[in-house]
């Protein structure tokens, strides 16, 4: 990593400030599109499984460039890093300000993912490297209270700007604080990096993009396409071969673009195991949570953004506390809480009725939000915690890959089960009132009851897809039974270079 940043004692209070900021702009963009779906899907006329690409599609791009990231890392500064990152968010923030059709919508999306792509590993790796294994906990307990200060104000900011704006007002909001936030990086961050002879493998990248990318299109697709489709199982088909091909390939050379020798590291290769299993539940939660409260129950958006506030709020108190509870007990029974309260909140979400009150939909929200607390941060250092310091960009590189593909997937499967069961629902609804019809309906009675049989579906169908979330978390519930807690392995070629130096002074 960087030279001078790993060299100080004192950790650079200043640069980490800078990237909080950068992370914490492009973390809120995404809250607030959350809640905006509803409105994008009205506006621009498109369905569920095809606004879902405005999720689905940002994180095939991180899936995509977040692998080069560990080779970025390693390669330029954090200076260069972060305003090439900040530069193409803002861009791509402005392309979607403009948007008039969902394809240049989705444009501005994916010119925002590739900045974005960047910028979380950035941080990860210069938190690190900065703090002691000893100090972490603590450390990222303040990150995450920084970073989930973002989906406390971003659903209510975006439920009031939807109520007296337009939709596109979220990123004409977002753009004038991302040029603030390069030009506050243009002065202030100041770090040099010696000058590192490494070269990107560009057949590496290629089957990184053609793996990572067939797997997320494949499976983002299924929801419009359905499972039986070539188009899916095959773009998927070539996603694995390319990744096992690419797997195979960074294991043979000397200076991989991605070190999947990580996962040697036991207690990493569970961490990441257990967080790409809460990234398919949770994901798909903030999907489904607000297309139930806006389109079904018709809670306006503002009051459907303050019932994700309270949960945001618990999610960003809880976020030190859990840090410091993580350095003095360790990761394992806090996971094991928390995995248990997330996987009972979300079965309680498979069991929604149209008459589910208000109170009841935020208390549960924020009991979920407080499960979740206390799963994601501790489980992640736990894992980076025992990797060597030269594995680290590796390390959260890696995370930050699997995590955006494991949500890409779960987002898919669930939205897929959604819309599938919704249309099975619906046919048997339908088939239920005709026969309990007893004169034939005017086109007013007909319409009205083709619109109730619709919602009835579509209630059915998100609480089959809460049901599938539900078994999806208790699986990670088994997995964190084993976690221990993590000391730093020590470095391989370390130990060899000092064998070699014990040899060479033993001769003498």
């Amino acid at each position: 990593m960087d030279h001078s940043i790993e060299k100080t004692d004192r950790p650079p209070y200043g640069i980490l400030a800078v990237l909080m900021i950068g992370a914490f702009i492009a973390f809120l963009n995404n809250t607030l599109l959350n809640v905006a779906l509803p409105s994008i899907m009205a506006d621009l006329e498109v369905d569920a499984s095809t606004v879902q690409w405005l999720t689905t599609g940002f994180m095939l791009v991180n899936g995509i460039l977040i692998p080069a990231t560990a080779f970025l890392i390693e390669k330029y500064s954090v200076r260069r890093l972060f305003l090439v990152a900040m530069c193409l968010f803002t861009i791509g923030t402005l392309v979607a300000g403009i948007a008039h059709s969902f394809p240049l919508l989705l444009a501005g999306r994916m010119l925002q993912a590739s900045g974005s792509a960047i910028m979380m590993p950035l941080l990860m790796n210069v938190m690190l490297v900065s703090f002691p294994v000893e100090k972490r906990g603590a450390a990222m307990g303040v990150f995450g209270l920084i970073l989930m200060a973002a989906p406390a104000i971003g659903p209510t900011l975006s439920g009031w700007i939807i109520e007296h704006y337009d939709w596109r007002m979220l990123f004409h909001f977002v753009t004038p604080i991302a040029i603030i936030v390069i030009l506050i990086g243009f002065f202030l961050l100041k770090d040099k990096k010696e000058k590192v002879n490494i070269r990107l493998d560009i057949f590496s990248l290629l089957l990184s993009s053609i793996g990572f990318g067939g797997i997320l299109y494949g499976f983002s697709s299924a929801g419009s396409k359905g499972w039986d489709s070539p188009y899916v199982y095959g773009t998927i088909a070539v996603g694995v071969i390319s990744l096992v091909w690419f797997i195979l390939r960074q294991l043979k050379m000397d200076r991989p673009m991605l070190n999947f020798k990580v996962y040697k590291y036991p207690m990493f290769a569970l961490s990441s195991s257990i967080t790409m299993i809460v990234n398919m539940a949770m994901f798909a939660g903030m999907l489904l949570i607000p297309i139930y409260v806006q389109t079904i129950r018709g809670i306006s958006p503002m009051d459907a953004g303050l019932m994700m506030l309270p949960g945001a709020l618990v999610m960003a108190f809880m976020s030190p506390i859990t840090g410091k509870l993580f350095d003095k007990f360790g990761g394992r029974i806090l996971a094991v809480t928390g995995l248990i309260i997330m996987t009972v909140t979300t079965y309680f979400f498979s069991q929604l009725t149209d008459e589910t009150t208000y109170t009841y939909l935020v208390i549960l929200n924020s009991v979920r939000m407080f499960g979740m607390s206390m799963v994601m941060m501790p489980v992640s250092t736990n894992g980076l915690n025992q990797l060597p310091a030269r594995f680290y960009p590796h390390g959260t590189a890696m995370n930050n890959t699997l995590n955006q593909v494991a949500g890409a997937i779960g987002t898919a499967l669930l939205v897929t089960v959604m819309s599938t069961r919704t249309e099975t629902y619906a046919t048997e609804i339908a088939e239920d009132a005709m026969k309990n019809l007893t004169a034939q309906p005017t086109e007013a009675v007909l319409a009205e009851m083709k619109q109730q049989i619709a919602m009835k579906a579509m209630l059915e169908g998100i609480n089959d897809a809460f049901l599938v979330a539900t078994g999806i978390a208790a699986v990670a519930i088994v997995l964190a039974l084993f976690i221990k807690r993590a000391k730093q392995a020590e470095d391989p070629m370390v130990k060899k270079t000092e064998e070699k130096v014990t040899t060479k002074l033993a001769e003498n």
